[in-house]
């Protein structure tokens, strides 16, 4: 995201000549505090890029120096352009800057790879959500998106399922997993204990002015990996056996989703009836089992373990009895 605000900043520069840190804020949509932190951050990578104060100062770069994207390979190009998800980029509030960033790169770029790239956006699109699940509200995230810029402490109010906490936080880093919003963030007061927080289930949020200092060697896509992992290690699971109709093993895979595996044996083992396959399965949510399972009907049988077998037949039988 940041990459392509100092991609934005620096082709507006670049077109427009110097302008004034308010122009440029309101042009990015960000605060002007952000646009002085670019500044720095460009002069730092090198960029002959400055800042003069006073009524006609303003952000500009040296005279006669343009960026240089003739050294960008077509694969270069290919990633660039295929890793800007307009639905993600709208919900942080960088819609209007992602797709002026990515016209800008487009204009610098040579015939050949302005080519190649016009052709990716017009035949590759990604859709980062699943099917049927309408998109999540998340009227927070641009707010806690700031707070992550500019280190600076949130006060939030966050449901819990069964109450609503209240409590001062530290923003580290914001997650974007299968199409749902985190963020990871500090308690403050509390022994540096990391946190995880469903961005839609932030109730509300203040910006502070209190500002706080990151982590040393904080690496969030390490953090992000390791919790993950260990969620994933500590989640119970559930081993089921079962026979499957061969013809409906693909709507069995839509059942149980991409998280839970599937081991097929053979079908000459164990007796089983004609065109039924024996399947073991390692489902992740134990609770769910039976109403999942039984959208597969009359054409899945669970075999063991015996207690999912009898939540299936008590369920079956409420329906039975419901619609009886």
């Amino acid at each position: 995201m940041r990459a392509s605000r100092l991609v934005a900043l620096l082709l507006l520069l670049q077109t427009r000549g110097p302008m004034t840190a308010a122009q440029l804020a309101a042009e990015l949509e960000v605060s002007q505090r952000t646009i002085f932190r670019d500044v720095d951050a460009l002069s730092a990578s090198g960029i002959p890029i400055y800042a003069e104060r006073g009524p006609h100062g303003g952000v500009r770069l040296v005279d006669g120096y343009r960026t240089r994207l003739t050294g960008m390979t077509p694969d270069e190009a290919d990633a660039l352009f295929l890793s800007g998800l307009p639905g993600p980029a709208a919900e942080l509030g960088l819609g209007t800057v992602m797709t002026a960033a990515r016209l800008k790169v487009l204009a610098a770029l040579p015939p050949e790879l302005r080519a190649r790239a016009s052709r990716l956006v017009e035949r590759f699109h990604l859709d980062a959500a699943g099917w049927f699940r309408a998109s999540e509200a998340v009227p927070q995230l641009p707010l806690l998106s700031e707070a992550v810029w500019e280190s600076r402490r949130v006060r939030l109010r966050y449901h819990r399922g069964d109450r609503t906490a209240e409590r001062v936080v530290e923003p580290l880093g914001v997650v974007l997993k299968g199409g749902i919003w985190y963020v990871v963030a500090r308690v403050a007061g509390e022994d540096a204990q990391l946190r995880t927080y469903r961005v839609s289930r932030v109730a509300d949020a203040e910006l502070l002015d209190e500002r706080f200092d990151r982590p040393d060697g904080f690496d969030l896509a390490a953090h992000w990996a390791e919790m993950t992992a260990s969620y994933e290690r500590g989640a119970p699971r559930l081993e089921v056996r079962a026979l499957v109709r061969g013809d409906r093993l693909g709507q069995l895979y839509d059942v149980i989703g991409d998280s839970s595996t599937v081991s097929i044996g053979d079908p000459n083992d164990g007796g089983s009836p004609d065109g039924w396959l024996p399947v073991t399965m390692t489902l992740d949510w134990p609770e769910e089992a039976p109403g999942r399972l039984l959208a597969m009907g009359a054409d899945l049988e669970v075999l063991e373990p015996v207690d999912l077998r009898q939540r299936m037949t008590s369920a079956a039988a409420a329906v039975a009895a419901l619609y009886g």
